[in-house]
């Protein structure tokens, strides 16, 4: 059996010495595409949350209620609200409804207390705009020529994830809200209004449509593609397939919940967990780890625990760490809920 310290990498004796060269590769789901091309279906997030392709189809289906809740929101165009504990899955569901569908890559919104519904639709840079009229006007002054400010309004506007779902083609965009629990107390209500009607305006070009070509005006989108705005106004054609989800801190506005399909995710059992194991790792990991899938289930019963934390442990003492691996097991499988 190796020692316990043969897997350790930073060694805290310090001296250099070239020891990363010993460290594997990384965890699936902390694998980045940079640089090395983009993934087949355009989208490393899908494969770092959905495992390995078609793995976790072939490991699990979700259930009757769930299937029917999806499709529900898919048939009546309506956003789905997904709550459910840390790591039961929530914002993974919206992964695989795009990847099945062949919906493209998931438009991601986070939330944090500070979002606004104008940090979803776009966001206008005012201060670089007034800076390039400056420079434009000092040139004019110098014997250069003066470019018209109001023509290329549109290169100062860059719409967000909501504002970018909401564009008009024939196949609907997912669009991940993701923890809007974490947002203040207006977000919520704000949101009714754009996810209701499917529209939004962006004053700057309304104020000047009479002066665009045409009336219209290009941006760019949240994925840094150039797309045409006519009339300053952006309406979908498709309603995108939106998920918000929320890990049940607050309760949401009525208005908000009758406009919504709600699907309460359960935590992961015994076998939903060792499909997750198997997609992510393979059927090896997961076999080998039979142990720590129960004891983790034994714990969540009375803790608060995050599938990720398995997955975490798993990889690590499958693959660095064969000696202690319960003892190391327990220190990064730490229950969320606990005392400060």
């Amino acid at each position: 059996m190796s020692e316990p310290t043969e897997w350790l990498i930073y060694r805290g004796i310090g001296e250099p010495h070239d020891g990363l060269p010993q460290l594997p590769p990384p965890p699936p789901w902390r694998d980045f595409s940079g640089g090395r091309g983009a993934p087949v279906d355009g989208d490393d997030s899908a494969d770092r949350r959905l495992g390995i392709p078609g793995r976790i189809a072939e490991e699990h289906r979700p259930g009757a209620e769930e299937l029917e809740m999806i499709n529900a929101a898919l048939y009546l165009r309506r956003p789905l609200l997904v709550t459910g504990d840390p790591g039961a899955g929530k914002s993974t569901l919206a992964h695989s409804v795009a990847r099945e569908l062949e919906f493209g890559k998931v438009l991601r919104w986070p939330i944090v207390s500070r979002s606004t519904l104008l940090d979803g639709l776009y966001h206008y840079d005012a201060i670089a705009r007034l800076q390039d009229v400056q420079i434009a006007s000092h040139a004019a002054t110098n014997g250069g020529s003066e470019a018209d400010s109001t023509q290329n309004v549109g290169s100062y506007i860059r719409l967000g994830p909501l504002g970018t779902a909401l564009l008009p083609s024939d196949r609907p965009r997912v669009l991940l809200i993701d923890e809007l629990d974490k947002s203040d107390i207006d977000l919520p209500n704000d949101l009714l209004n754009v996810l209701e009607e499917g529209e939004f305006a962006i004053p700057e070009l309304e104020r000047i449509v009479d002066r665009l070509p045409d009336g219209e005006a290009d941006v760019l989108d949240h994925d840094g593609n150039k797309v045409r705005i006519k009339g300053g106004r952006v309406q979908c054609r498709a309603f995108p397939f939106v998920v918000l989800t929320s890990n049940g801190e607050r309760d949401f506005p009525a208005p908000l919940m009758r406009r919504c399909i709600h699907l309460e995710l359960d935590r992961p059992d015994h076998k939903r967990l060792a499909s997750f194991v198997k997609a992510h790792l393979g059927e090896e990991a997961a076999r080998s780890s039979e142990d720590l899938i129960t004891r983790f289930l034994e714990r969540s019963r009375s803790e608060l625990l995050a599938t990720d934390q398995l997955l975490n442990a798993i990889y690590l003492t499958h693959a660095a760490a064969p000696a202690g691996r319960d003892r190391l097991a327990e220190l990064l499988i730490q229950r969320l809920d606990r005392p400060r």
